[in-house]
């Protein structure tokens, strides 16, 4: 039995909330999850987040049909909703520039397949383990594999939030297709920066590894992010392998 969970909130600073995402349930063993944060900084950003978690929400029964592999769903989702954004944006003078990461992920069993543009993040937490399971489209992450900066100085970089890949910003974009295993009994959390940029690897560990239900420890994050300033919009789906249903049925 697979569990999800979505939370999303505006944060203490921001006026309003551009991250979007849902969990779109195939199965009780089959999860579609996405997470989009519209780009601050850009006109609309919030128009599209929702443009993009819509266009998963409203295709994805046609693509399941359509494509063979999750992987081939995944990317022609992603593909095709940034078109329509990007097309969206030419036609709308009030939404030239607007931007949006998005990360879709499958969880079928005991596989993740996912498709990701920009820096929201995916996580793998097992155990005491937390895996990075995607890969930052940023300025500063580009630094730091070129050597030119360290990892350390990253974290304080003025260009911190440059974002090198977005979706609709362009006709086409390029995107990581990523595929993992993940054992029962870990999670995995797909998240926006508002969060990444607040709580610490270890202290997700903790709370993901706590006593609490899955939707407890996904506000128990939201809320230690909003106590760490809570600068930026913060979302998060929290996904559990969990293969025991009398577990399931009593949360």
């Amino acid at each position: 039995m697979l569990k999800a969970f979505f939370q999303t909130d505006q944060g203490k600073v921001r006026p309003h909330n551009e991250d979007s995402g849902a969990v779109i349930p195939i199965s009780a063993s089959d999860v579609f999850a996405v997470v989009a944060d519209g780009m601050g900084g850009h006109q609309a950003g919030d128009v599209a987040s929702q443009m993009a978690v819509h266009f998963v929400k409203q295709h994805l029964d046609t693509y399941i049909n359509e494509k063979e592999t999750s992987s081939e769903i995944i990317h022609s989702l992603i593909e095709d909703a940034n078109k329509e954004i990007y097309s969206y944006a030419q036609s709308h003078p009030e939404c030239r520039g607007m931007g949006t990461t998005v990360i879709v992920l499958r969880a079928k069993g005991n596989e993740v397949h996912l498709g990701h543009v920009g820096d929201s993040r995916c996580y793998r937490i097992q155990g005491e383990e937390i895996i990075q399971l995607t890969d930052d489209h940023t300025l500063v992450n580009e630094l730091v594999k070129s050597g030119q900066i360290t990892a350390e100085e990253a974290e304080y970089h003025p260009r911190k939030h440059v974002v090198m890949r977005a979706l609709g910003t362009d006709p086409e974009v390029d995107i990581d297709d990523l595929t993992y295993e993940w054992s029962s009994g870990s999670y995995l959390l797909i998240c926006s920066d508002g969060l990444s940029n607040k709580v610490s690897s270890q202290s997700i560990v903790e709370v993901v590894n706590g006593e609490a239900t899955i939707e407890e420890k996904a506000n128990q994050l939201v809320n230690m992010a909003n106590d760490a300033g809570g600068e930026d919009n913060i979302t998060l789906i929290l996904l559990h392998n969990d293969v025991a249903p009398e577990e399931g049925a009593s949360e």
